[in-house]
């Protein structure tokens, strides 16, 4: 076993492929599929399950893959320190990120960090707030952006935005009157088809929490769909297919257009957090360090 079998392992377990293993490594596609084969043959284990359209872990390839990620990102911080391979101290930073701070958040921090640090690499896995803990926990991604704060170990997370949930409808006659004459009483939603944000999602956890503050118990919601894109609830609300939760930064350009309406939830505080988190256990590179930085003076973050 040597560091070049760790990191090709490395590359198809975060992309799903040996071709884009191959291509972010220099390396042909038969080289990648020899270390992986070495690497099985050594350990006498599976590390892929392979299908037509993908390739995933196995249980002992989520377990090699753990130390296998410490031991390629150790290998990076000493090149860093001592500056090998050219002196290369620019590292590409790993991202995991929830929906709405992928969609509506990150770009505006892309822009800044991309002018003051040109050069710079970054990737960005955009996925549910409960897996963007879990690859922070397990070491996957240097940091994740998510609005859900789950009590798991090593975890530091830091908040930088105050998000607001709204309850957003088309823009009917129906709904203005309700707006109009029924401002803080949300009753009228459970006699609503639902539409919700997937199971995992953190908008979906804060919209259930919500509204029971509110006084109306989120199991007697009528849902009818769980969709994972919020444009695509947008755009089934608009076409009169149900109601939905969202953040209010995801409905400004239909609010302020007039395709949809939002209402504002009863007794909810100033906004849920949306949260920077990462690992506390291991020490973030410079490049992700100088990420953090600007994130926070973006959202001027004040320090504690």
């Amino acid at each position: 076993m040597n560091l070049k079998q760790l990191e090709a392992f490395v590359q198809v377990a975060e992309g799903g492929s040996f071709s884009k293993a191959a291509k972010e490594l220099f390396l042909t596609q038969p080289t990648i599929s020899a270390h992986i084969a070495s690497l099985e043959k050594e350990l006498s284990v599976r590390l892929f399950v392979r299908n037509t359209k993908e390739v995933s872990l196995s249980e002992d390839g989520k377990d090699l893959y753990r130390y296998a990620r410490q031991m390629v990102d150790l290998e990076k911080k000493i090149e860093e320190r001592f500056g090998t391979k050219g002196g290369a101290e620019k590292q590409c930073i790993t991202i995991a990120a929830s929906t709405i701070p992928a969609q509506y958040l990150l770009p505006k921090v892309l822009i800044r960090f991309s002018e003051k640090y040109p050069g710079e690499q970054i990737k960005i896995m955009e996925t549910d707030s409960s897996q963007v803990v879990t690859r922070i926990v397990d070491n996957m991604v240097d940091i994740g952006f998510t609005g859900t704060v789950l009590e798991k170990k090593h975890c530091k997370y830091i908040p930088f935005y105050k998000d607001e949930l709204v309850i957003i409808t088309p823009n009917t006659e129906k709904y203005r009157r309700i707006k109009e004459e029924s401002p803080q009483d949300i009753r009228w939603i459970l006699a609503e088809h639902v539409i919700m944000r997937e199971e995992g999602s953190g908008t979906r956890k804060e919209a259930r929490k919500q509204i029971k503050k509110a006084g109306v118990s989120p199991d007697k919601l009528e849902v009818i769909a769980s969709i994972e894109n919020p444009e695509t609830i947008k755009k089934s609300v608009v076409r009169g297919m149900g109601i939905s939760f969202m953040s209010r930064l995801a409905t400004e350009e239909e609010v302020e257009e007039g395709s949809i309406l939002a209402f504002s939830i009863p007794m909810a505080d100033d906004g849920r957090d949306i949260n920077l988190v990462y690992n506390k256990n291991y020490q973030l590179s410079g490049s992700a360090e100088r990420f953090v930085r600007v994130v926070k003076e973006v959202y001027q973050v004040r320090k504690n």
